[in-house]
């Protein structure tokens, strides 16, 4: 995005007005986002039938809002040093979100200079434990078993943005598709390998399927992205809901050897523009950028939801959020929500020994908090809910500067 329509927006985001309140309830939980790898006993025949899905409803959009920004006033102002540097790498899945807020940020704070080398959740994590970088996106949590492995310390985390998975597809002169969690994950597994396959027509009673074969597009890098759509994937369909799913749940997956692989997001978004039958998970940002096509997505109500900001919205509202705000948005509750929400979180060490890297961290993550809110929507991603939002600002006055 050229920085003349990236101003364009963030004006007219700010001149808005606050939006409408989502109304939350934050709770303390061990809910995470990611996990190791799900040893299940889903690889041989099912030893019971899997549980009856809830009847499949109509295609419906959220009608949830997002959430306005939080005060200021939680975080003690913005000031911003006079001169500094911070480097940053990590999730592909926010990257839009991060470079918008970096340009609006440093073109107001000049002295400061932000970078965002992307590479996945999991180059973010590493090159933060080597102190490569000052801050890393991750869209899922750290390991307990590589916690020691941080060299600055103690690390902490500051939720962002929420944004759906899309499960974009590639098929001419088909314009919409629903897909059950059953059925995505059976495309995936390579079960189903033609788009006239009776699962998907089952899905689409009304609509006439291609005899053509599918193209499945998945991610290469260590990624929240895969770790957040597997998770989707195990908790609608693995070993605790008849074990549909057999691949479990990680930033990596072992995928089947005839799928495709691309190097984050926009990656696999190539892949599946350029890919006639393809199908490939993709973050909203980069799917709405590459002009792909998405299927609504049955949730955990039963309900076909499209892939967008009220849908991401309403998923996050009723997550559970604990103490050091992680949580995941991942098959929420609620007719409107969408069911491969993912979540996402700038982290960074809580003792920052150069002060004025750790002032700009500071003010950098206040305005991602506050004006940057108001500036999501128009970047395909949605805000933070309004009580979560005035909990990270809160956050802020943890971090231990100089």
């Amino acid at each position: 995005m050229n920085p003349s329509k990236r101003s364009l927006l963030v004006a007219a985001a700010l001149l808005s007005g606050p939006l409408a309140v989502v109304a939350t309830t934050t709770a303390v939980s061990a809910t995470t986002t990611t996990a190791p790898p799900t040893t299940t006993d889903c690889g041989g025949p099912k030893a019971t039938p899997a549980p009856a899905k809830p009847a499949a409803g109509g295609s419906t959009t959220s009608t949830a809002a997002p959430a306005s920004p939080a005060s200021t006033a939680a975080a003690g102002g913005d000031q911003a040093p006079a001169s500094a540097e911070i480097d940053g790498s990590g999730a592909t899945f926010p990257k839009v979100f991060y470079q918008e807020m970096i340009a609006a940020y440093t073109e107001k704070n000049p002295g400061v200079t932000i970078t965002y080398g992307g590479g996945g959740s999991g180059k973010g994590r590493q090159d933060l434990a080597d102190q490569i970088v000052q801050w890393a996106g991750t869209d899922g949590v750290i390991k307990d078993a590589d916690k020691g492995k941080f060299q600055g310390g103690e690390v902490l985390y500051f939720p962002t943005v929420v944004a759906p998975i899309t499960v974009a597809f590639n098929l001419d002169g088909i314009d919409s598709l629903k897909l059950s969690p059953a059925t995505i994950a059976k495309i995936f597994q390579r079960e189903i390998t033609n788009w006239n396959d009776p699962a998907i027509a089952a899905d689409n009673a009304d609509l006439k399927l291609p005899d053509q074969p599918i193209t499945v597009a998945r991610r290469s890098d260590s990624s929240g992205t895969t770790g957040n759509f597997t998770k989707f994937l195990e908790k609608s369909e693995g070993k605790d809901n008849g074990c549909v799913w057999k691949l479990g749940t990680d930033s990596t997956i072992e995928w089947p050897k005839d799928t495709q692989a691309g190097e984050g997001n926009n990656g696999v978004a190539q892949i599946v523009q350029s890919t006639p039958g393809a199908i490939g998970y993709v973050d909203l940002s980069d799917a709405v950028d590459a002009k792909l096509t998405f299927a609504d997505v049955q949730n955990k109500a039963g309900k076909f939801v499209k892939a967008d900001a009220n849908g991401a919205a309403a998923a996050a509202a009723g997550a559970k959020v604990a103490d050091d705000l992680t949580y995941s948005a991942i098959w929420a509750d609620g007719d409107g929500a969408y069911p491969i929400t993912a979540q996402t979180w700038i982290i960074v060490y809580q003792k920052q020994t150069d002060k004025a890297q750790g002032e700009a961290i500071k003010s950098f993550l206040q305005y991602v908090l506050t004006d940057g809110q108001l500036a999501a929507i128009d970047l395909n991603f949605a805000p933070l809910p309004e009580e979560l939002a005035k909990r990270a600002l809160a956050h802020l006055n943890d971090l231990q500067i100089g």
